[in-house]
């Protein structure tokens, strides 16, 4: 079979059954019991998809990734958001769109103990859009910001897509994660710009409202309880990447830890959150798991096929200068994220892009960094975004979705910003990296 068509009857199946509303995990599945009978025969297929599925359940790279998303479910199950929210208010003034700045500043703060965007996204909104409804804020600085400073979660370390990139990318995790670092302070300053400019142009969307003095010992007492103990643990799951004291499995353990210490002596930490916590960690890494199973056998198929190998080729063919072929590299992943969820991008993608970025010799490290960025456009990208839909379950009954839709565009364009300055300054994603050990 001609590569063309290959590729397209491989991908139009999959997209096919994606459409019909069959999981990620189960449409791959689907394909590749098809698929890999068809390319090696009957009992050699079957062979390899059990080989592969193994191989990859016992690789070590995927284990931070449960790691990162037990530190997530022990914040989101003891409630230690509100806490961490209600801490930080304490310290913000009469600025423009306060609540708003609230929300860029406790995403940020979640996103170190998340490493989902989702969950971050559910957080902000469940505990901040009450608020902003009662102080008048309008749609544009409520919905927006808190789809802004959720998906952070993807760019500020713990980032479990991050890990997914670098297992399946074979590229270093623990520089990835360090390199994401950077785009994501940046990122959240832009998100914080724009309110303030936003808010004083038009004072209408952010009305300010009287806010009590708080005395400086009740200040000082919920910033030791509730923002210190986070320090701690950032420099736990960053800090001995960075140094080289520990890879970031051995990372993410500790992280994990932390985050029960934290729980446990803020006083939120029982049986019921502990139970519901690993609950909720074995559930979302078996879904994981499982499509990175089935996607690997995928790529092993057209691996087999030659179809990579030729696309390749055909690419390189192509008299556009590399950096017009990777900006066409990311108005694919655009496209998809309108359709599709980040992982189901992600495993479709990675195979056929990393021999093409490998090819033109692009940094890697440089390439995850923008691939992170586009992948966080993916989740608020309309019509189907994840975060969009996540948002729609929190936001207030009269919030349709293209009020969600209209919010998430000026972030949009801020996150589609930064990727130009990271493609222009590559430094910028690749100077703290440089100076690890």
């Amino acid at each position: 079979m001609d590569w063309h068509l290959f590729l397209v009857v491989l991908f139009g199946s999959l997209l096919g059954l994606m459409m019909l509303g069959i999981p990620v995990a189960f449409a791959f599945l689907i394909i590749v019991i098809v698929g890999a009978p068809l390319t090696w025969g009957i009992a050699p297929g079957m062979t390899q998809i059990m080989f592969s599925i193994s191989a990859n359940l016992m690789n070590f790279s995927f284990l931070p990734i449960p790691l990162f998303i037990l530190m997530g479910e022990i914040i989101f199950h003891s409630k230690i958001a509100p806490a961490m929210i209600d801490a930080l208010d304490k310290w913000i003034g009469r600025l423009p769109g306060r609540l708003s700045l609230m929300s860029v500043g406790a995403g940020m703060l979640f996103s170190t103990l998340t490493g989902t965007s989702i969950a971050s996204t559910a957080m902000l909104g469940g505990t901040l859009i009450p608020e902003m409804e009662n102080r008048g804020y309008k749609k544009p600085m409520t919905i927006g910001p808190i789809l802004g400073s959720g998906s952070l979660a993807l760019l500020i370390p713990p980032s479990g897509l991050a890990v997914l990139l670098g297992a399946i990318g074979e590229i270093s995790i623990g520089r990835i994660l360090i390199a994401i670092i950077v785009p994501g302070v940046i990122m959240a300053l832009f998100y914080v710009a724009y309110i303030v400019i936003r808010c004083m142009i038009q004072p209408s969307l952010a009305p300010s409202y009287q806010v009590e003095a708080t005395p400086l010992s009740e200040k000082l007492s919920a910033t030791v309880r509730y923002i210190l103990p986070v320090g701690f643990i950032i420099f736990m799951v960053i800090g001995v990447i960075y140094a080289g004291i520990a890879t970031p499995t051995e990372a993410a353990a500790t992280g994990a830890l932390g985050c029960y210490l934290f729980a446990l002596v803020t006083g939120r930490l029982t049986w019921e959150v502990a139970i519901k916590s690993l609950n909720g960690t074995v559930r979302v890494t078996v879904m994981l798991l499982m499509i990175v199973s089935t996607s690997d056998i995928f790529s092993q198929i057209m691996s087999y096929s030659g179809a990579v190998n030729e696309l390749v080729d055909f690419v390189l063919a192509v008299p556009a200068h590399r950096m017009v072929i990777l900006i066409g590299m990311q108005l694919i992943l655009m496209m998809l994220g309108m359709f599709m969820n980040s992982q189901a991008i992600m495993m479709i993608t990675l195979p056929i892009f990393m021999p093409v970025v490998e090819v033109l010799e692009f940094d890697t490290i440089w390439f995850a960094v923008i691939y992170l960025l586009n992948m966080e456009i993916a989740t608020m990208t309309p019509p189907f975004g994840l975060a969009l839909f996540v948002m729609k379950g929190v936001a207030p009954k009269d919030t349709n979705m293209t009020d969600i839709w209209r919010a998430a565009v000026p972030f949009l364009m801020m996150d589609t910003l930064i990727i130009v300055i990271i493609m222009v300054f590559p430094d910028t994603a690749l100077w703290l990296v440089r100076s690890m050990r």
